[in-house]
């Protein structure tokens, strides 16, 4: 009796598994699937589950066991999916809609440590000196190897006050060192906005929240308030991404008709279409947008839109080459699934995936060392362990070599500091902005001359 009850979790578990293969055939016939599920693995599966069970050195819960193999089955699949337990769900929402608690970095996995994909303007970690491209190999005393991003995620985060200690590799750097970081409310102020150059603005959206797009319009009506608006500087460096609508209705701001952006998946409601309406704020006035190894996802889809209706000039860095959507799928206990359901493509067609936005005017690393010192190595999309393949990495089942661009700046608000009548003082702050601005004005003059 004693040996049956022992093994009573395990034979649910083949219970379960057991009405799985009987109902599970039948509903997947009905969605056409490709076969019937795999029955010698899922006897694997149960063989480990119950070798697990009984002969780890420690006792652990079904629970426990359970919620491992789901966050590995989510993992192994690219960087981007993942299981999110109910308060990861939460902290997820909280952070679409720009306030969260935390340190302020955007991070993906790799190798099993996370790496920086970008700090984010003004939190905490851009004023300790967090770079993009950074490996963090401890979070205080506890080692990353081994965790899931969501459990990595979750140990930065925490009380605002309280400091975590960051053990970070730098390319450049010839051994590990040390950030001390105190956690902050991070309140992200997703658009900034302020005049570059009598009748010329500036706005930098620094990540693509709920309500980017309303605070885009806000802050071009009062840029126009006081000033004619000959030409705009749109900065999307660092910006790593954020909710896909915002994208939309950003591109939208800009572009009068036409498709903004596409997405293709497996399933039918995959296949979305994003088209603009009949506006532009700017009212046809030109436009740069600047862009970096720091710029990803819904940045990438804005300035894809843009450059293939010749809205505007792209202007700077390939950008990181993340072009896949990921759709949250709530469960019934709370939590949720982070899945990749589809790929996104620009207006052309255009799958940036693994790629990255080229820009139309490169400013490149030469250029930049001359003005103002580089900082570090940028990693990108095609960087990450089981990304998604590129078109031509599909085709010829071949990877490429990365190409990596500089960190510029120093994660502060590009030009913030620098005085609109003091160019020598732009171009050595940020000598991308300082050329975006001669550039306006000289498609300025060209517009001037046509019309």
């Amino acid at each position: 009796m004693r040996g049956l009850l022992k093994h009573v979790p395990l034979l649910g578990i083949g219970i379960v598994l057991g009405t799985l293969l009987a109902v599970g055939q039948g509903v997947l016939a009905q969605k056409k699937t490709s076969g019937p599920l795999p029955l010698e693995e899922l006897r694997a599966f149960t063989e480990i589950f119950a070798k697990i069970k009984n002969d780890y050195v420690e006792p652990i819960d079904d629970k426990t066991l359970l919620s491992n193999a789901i966050h590995g089955m989510l993992s192994g699949l690219d960087p981007h999916s993942a299981y999110l337990d109910p308060e990861d769900y939460k902290q997820l929402r909280q952070g679409t809609t720009g306030e969260f608690g935390g340190l302020g970095i955007e991070v993906g996995m790799e190798d099993g440590f996370v790496k920086v994909i970008s700090p984010i303007d003004n939190t905490p970690a851009s004023r300790a000196g967090v770079e993009a491209g950074d490996l963090i190999i401890r979070l205080d005393d506890t080692p990353v190897k081994g965790m899931t991003l969501a459990q990595a995620v979750k140990v930065m985060r925490g009380k605002p006050g309280t400091d975590i200690t960051l053990t970070v590799v730098r390319k450049g750097q010839d051994r590990p060192f040390k950030i001390v970081i105190t956690r902050d409310v991070i309140k992200v102020r997703s658009v900034r906005s302020r005049v570059l150059d009598k009748d010329y603005g500036y706005v930098r959206i620094t990540q693509f929240q709920t309500h980017t797009g309303e605070s885009l319009r806000e802050a071009l009506s009062k840029l126009k308030e006081k000033n004619a608006l000959k030409g705009l500087v749109l900065d999307l460096r660092n910006n790593p991404g954020g909710v896909l609508s915002a994208a939309v209705s950003v591109s939208d701001t800009f572009i009068k008709n036409g498709l903004i952006v596409y997405t293709d998946g497996r399933l039918e409601n995959s296949k979305l279409k994003f088209n603009a309406k009949p506006t532009d704020l700017l009212g046809g006035a030109p436009l740069v947008v600047l862009i970096n190894g720091g710029s990803a996802s819904a940045s990438e889809i804005v300035a894809g839109a843009l450059q293939d209706h010749k809205r505007a000039v792209v202007m700077g860095q390939k950008s990181f080459g993340k072009g896949s959507v990921q759709t949250i799928l709530p469960m019934e206990n709370g939590s949720a699934l982070k899945l990749t359901t589809a790929r996104y493509y620009t207006p052309s067609g255009r799958s940036i995936q693994a790629k990255g936005i080229v820009p139309d005017i490169k400013v490149d690393r030469l250029q930049l060392a001359k003005a103002q010192t580089p900082t570090g190595t940028r990693i990108k999309e095609k960087d990450l362990l089981k990304h998604l393949k590129s078109a031509e990495e599909l085709n010829q089942d071949s990877s490429h070599s990365d190409k990596k661009s500089q960190n510029q700046g120093k994660n502060k608000d590009p030009g913030a500091k620098a005085s609109p009548s003091d160019k020598a003082s732009l171009a050595r702050r940020d000598y991308m902005l300082y050329e975006a601005l001669n550039l306006l004005k000289g498609l300025t003059i060209a517009r001037s001359i046509e019309n």
